[in-house]
């Protein structure tokens, strides 16, 4: 405790960080308190001063809370993949929710009893689209595994039947889709892991990397489809014949 350092860093009170951010002082302090703020300096018992540059991170958190309804646990993760691998918030949350679902566990008998067809289940699990896991005796699955069979039950929720698209496509999307991931290794361990050597920063770049693709596919496929669609609809228009010549062209100039 004593003076505020000389360091140029403008610091504030809490009165002044609460109105600049527009979020309530006991909500500031109960982020520093679960460790998504850093510790103001104080000068005495009763005086504490916040780094000013806090502001925006302070709203981000509540907005976070606001609109994506994730605990603080989750959002400090979030803020921290952000500041250090360079990714967009959105894209942080999106990669921060997905290694969060890795933890969660459903069991076959309750995949079932939510309405997954045990043949489509038998199906994926013997062409290699999932694979179960045991957990305390009880055989389930978790991670991609699960979030894949929560997209193909959400296919059939919103009315794409089996007699529409059946659940054998998978077959061809998967060796595509195998391809690929192949040709993004190849790149990615000739291109990047020779230059480095640092195990920690070689992970931070695998997962930018990585969510990166993913962004990239979505985008190419997109782009992609439109150009298709619009092919083979030129394709399907009948071509227009020439216009009938007009009466003053047939008839023999006198």
């Amino acid at each position: 405790m004593g003076k505020l350092p000389d360091d140029g860093v403008e610091r504030i009170k809490m009165s002044e960080l609460a109105r600049r951010s527009g979020v309530p002082a006991a909500t500031i302090k109960h982020y520093v308190n679960e460790g998504l703020l850093p510790e103001p300096v104080r000068t005495s018992r009763n005086m504490a001063y916040y780094d000013a540059s806090l502001v925006p991170r302070i709203q981000a958190i509540k907005e976070l809370q606001r609109t994506r309804f994730l605990p603080l646990k989750v959002i400090k993760e979030v803020l921290e993949r952000a500041e250090s691998s360079g990714l967009e918030m959105a894209d942080a949350v999106h990669l921060t929710i997905r290694r969060q679902a890795g933890q969660e566990f459903r069991s076959r008998d309750q995949l079932l009893e939510a309405g997954l067809p045990k043949g489509q289940l038998r199906f994926f699990e013997s062409v290699g689209l999932v694979q179960a896991e045991e957990r305390d005796g009880v055989i389930g699955f978790t991670g991609d595994d699960l979030a894949l069979l929560r997209v193909l039950g959400a296919a059939r929720r919103a009315g794409i039947r089996p007699d529409m698209l059946p659940h054998t496509i998978l077959e061809p999307y998967m060796r595509a889709v195998r391809d690929l991931a192949a040709l993004e290794l190849d790149l990615f361990e000739q291109g990047v892991s020779p230059h480095v050597d640092d195990p920690e920063e070689l992970q931070r770049l695998v997962d930018v990397a990585s969510e990166l693709s993913e962004r990239l596919v979505m985008v190419l496929r997109r782009k992609m489809i439109q150009a298709i669609v619009e092919r083979r609809r030129e394709k399907a228009e009948p071509s227009t014949p020439p216009p009938a010549p007009s009466r003053l062209e047939t008839e023999p100039a006198e």
